[in-house]
């Protein structure tokens, strides 16, 4: 089983900086959808199994972006909102 782990995660690695960010940023309209669902008319089972759905979709996206950004991807994102904030002041 952990050779499985290596090597869904040897192959997300190889995947390009610009698929990591755009599977990072989709984590975003789960994590609000997870929330958001509460508001729902449904049961409260429903909405149990909803989030549960939803948050774990979020995380499964957020993690996997991180793994393929990796270490390198993610300085590379922290200069580039660094950068961003020093050209506002």
């Amino acid at each position: 089983m952990k050779t499985v782990f290596i090597k869904i995660k040897n192959w997300l690695s190889r995947l390009s900086f610009r698929t990591g960010v755009i599977v990072l940023l989709t984590c975003v309209p789960f994590y609000i959808l997870s929330f958001a669902q509460m508001a729902l008319p449904i049961s409260a089972e429903a909405k149990g199994i909803l989030w549960v759905i939803l948050f774990g979709l979020a995380k499964t996206f957020q993690y996997g972006g991180l793994t393929i950004l990796g270490v390198e991807g993610v300085k590379r994102l922290k200069a580039y909102f660094k950068k961003d904030k020093t050209t506002i002041e």
